[in-house]
């Protein structure tokens, strides 16, 4: 799908009914593994895929309506990349089987399955699940630095994305995916091997086999935990550099020392974004009744002189100006059409 690391996604609408199976299947053999797909859709299949090239990972996004898929030991003989394939469901629901463990999966979990070992899968899709959905994680089985063995018991399972480190992982490559297009290489670079320890993480947790990761990954997997931690707790006042260090059993000097490599500290990344909810809180027709320091003591800022001092600091306005703003928006009426072109010239009778 090219060399740039440029997120570009395809969709069979753009082609005539009769040939969007047999372009999509050839493209995700391709950008997989060759795998030998079948579907009761094949007449006029709806689907996407797109890939994005992170360095040492790649990563695939893909929709599809209900399909079968296999990998046989002739296509691996075939072709083999070699990869784990550590799969994201989005929606619908999939089954998948590989040495002889079978799981079935929902939006929000979990699952893992290897190039080099024959698979079958499952995908359902209708009115009240919807299309199936999914990112996958294309990482090498070489550069896992994880027991093989270990790693390969986990082959098939689900594996709950909803909560914890699998969450962390989750959010991340969503993220990862919506901000490709504005992100330029040496970021998506920088990036995919923050996923890939994130990924090795998560599967080191899943097998309590931390010692095999490197200080770095170790490091960067403890960092975004703490990310989630302090995201998911922006609205409790006793948000503070040491609740968040006693959370994750460290201590608050170490948790300074990981933050040393960003821009910002600890705390001014925790203000940053309780300011940031403010800010979006107080555009929000719903929230008008309450009053400008509820707004913010609903984000643990809760000194009402503090937190318009801090406002004005970061947006060059204070609360109050942000709210009649936008509340004046929301009070102008809505233009009719002819309103939207300009003044009516009165007809001539």
């Amino acid at each position: 799908m090219g060399d740039s690391m440029a997120f570009v996604e395809f969709d069979t609408l753009l082609l005539p009914g009769d040939q969007r199976f047999d372009w999509w299947r050839q493209l995700v053999g391709q950008g997989v593994a060759p795998t030998r797909i079948t579907s009761d859709f094949a007449a006029d299949f709806v689907g996407s895929v797109g890939s994005l090239d992170l360095g040492r990972i790649q990563l695939t996004k893909m929709s599809f309506p209900g399909l079968r898929s296999e990998r046989t030991a002739e296509l691996i003989r075939r072709a083999d990349p070699e990869t784990y394939e550590l799969t994201l469901i989005l929606g619908g629901s999939m089954g998948v089987e590989q040495d002889r463990h079978t799981t079935r999966l929902a939006a929000g979990d979990l699952s893992m399955w290897t190039s080099s070992r024959p698979y079958s899968g499952e995908a359902m899709s209708g009115p009240v699940i919807g299309a199936s959905r999914a990112l996958i994680l294309h990482l090498p089985r070489a550069l896992v630095p994880l027991p093989e063995a270990r790693v390969d018991s986990l082959l098939a399972h689900g594996l709950s994305a909803r909560a914890g480190v699998g969450k962390v992982l989750a959010d991340f490559l969503g993220s990862l995916v919506g901000q490709a297009a504005v992100l330029d290489d040496l970021s998506l670079a920088r990036l995919g091997e923050t996923g890939f320890d994130l990924a090795v993480g998560f599967l080191a947790q899943r097998l309590d086999a931390q010692e095999f990761l490197s200080p770095e990954a170790r490091h960067e997997l403890l960092l975004a935990r703490i990310d989630v931690f302090i995201r998911d707790n922006l609205a409790d006042p006793a948000l503070t550099p040491g609740a968040i260090a006693a959370r994750h059993h460290i201590s608050v000097r170490l948790l300074h020392q990981l933050f040393r490599q960003r821009k910002e500290t600890v705390a001014a990344s925790v203000r940053r974004q309780r300011l940031a909810r403010c800010f979006a809180d107080l555009a929000e027709p719903r929230l008008r009744e309450l009053s400008i320091q509820d707004i913010g003591a609903r984000w643990g800022l809760g000194n009402g002189a503090a937190f318009s001092r801090m406002f004005r600091a970061a947006y060059g306005m204070t609360p109050g100006e942000r709210r009649g703003a936008m509340h004046s928006l929301h009070r102008i009426p809505a233009l009719s059409a002819n309103d939207r072109d300009g003044p009516r010239t009165p007809e001539l009778c």
